[in-house]
């Protein structure tokens, strides 16, 4: 018997991997204990410069190389497209998307890891253009559309900076922040670096450049061992007012839409 450690409803069938009434991930094959030993860990990057936010990045996964494995994205260069807006993806399938090819293995190492990593430097007060055009793929899976309850219990990390003071990078943080919680996933910890003395690495005092490591480094090492998160009171709140919604749509449609239908083979629409 497994106890749902989102809304603590059980269920006897062992084999059953998602809550049926909240979507919650009960179990996965790597986890005992309620920790991970081992963890999957996708880190976005939303540049592919090697500087401040690179620097940054490696700090912060330094702790956690030796014990887990970790599977890095460079954006644009791992998916250079921007959403040619066709809505293939609504109507019918995610699987006719024109940039499918790029994004689905992307996608495939998120819902397999433990914790997700997504880190960007900021460009006029917002994120870079790349990692805007990698979110917009991934829309059709909010959970206003179908979302995969693999990410329920998902962990993530946003790490960004910016020139000045660190509150000088909330917009950014938040759109990232958005995307992510829209996808499911409740417990989001943020890293927000202002550089204050320049853009360049190499040119921060060495006090600096040792001051923002230290900080990375210690948030790394607070995920080195993470429990399985659940739906936080917010996510609910959200997965209910979008359930709502698509009972009413349902109600009014002759064939269920192809979101509709996900959320019948998932059980949650009747």
């Amino acid at each position: 018997m497994k106890k749902c450690p989102s809304c603590l409803k059980t269920e006897d069938n062992d084999s059953i991997r998602f809550c049926k009434h909240c979507g919650t991930e009960l179990f996965y094959p790597e986890r005992f204990g309620g920790v991970n030993k081992e963890m999957k860990i996708v880190i976005i990057n939303g540049t592919e410069v090697k500087g401040c936010t690179y620097h940054i990045k490696e700090a912060f996964a330094a702790p956690l190389r030796n014990s887990h494995t970790i599977t890095e994205f460079y954006l644009p260069k791992d998916m250079p497209h921007f959403c040619n807006g066709c809505k293939m993806c609504f109507i019918k399938d995610e699987s006719l998307c024109p940039h499918s090819e790029l994004v689905k293995p992307i996608w495939d190492a998120i819902l397999e890891a433990n914790l997700l990593v997504v880190t960007a430097p900021v460009y006029g007060l917002g994120i870079p253009a790349g990692l805007k055009a990698f979110f917009d793929h991934l829309c059709v899976y909010w959970m206003v559309h179908r979302a995969n309850p693999a990410m329920f219990s998902k962990r993530a990390v946003v790490i960004t900076n910016c020139v000045g003071m660190p509150f000088m990078a909330k917009s950014a943080q938040r759109d990232i922040v958005n995307a992510l919680s829209w996808l499911g996933i409740s417990r989001i910890r943020r890293l927000g670096v202002g550089l204050l003395e320049g853009v360049i690495w190499d040119e921060l005092s060495e006090g600096r450049r040792i001051k923002i490591e230290r900080k990375a480094r210690q948030l790394g090492l607070k995920h080195s061992n993470i429990h399985p998160a659940g739906k936080s009171l917010k996510m609910r709140f959200k997965f209910l007012m979008c359930k709502i919604m698509h009972v009413a749509v349902f109600k009014k449609e002759d064939t269920p839409s192809a979101d509709n239908q996900y959320w019948i083979e998932q059980g949650w629409l009747k």
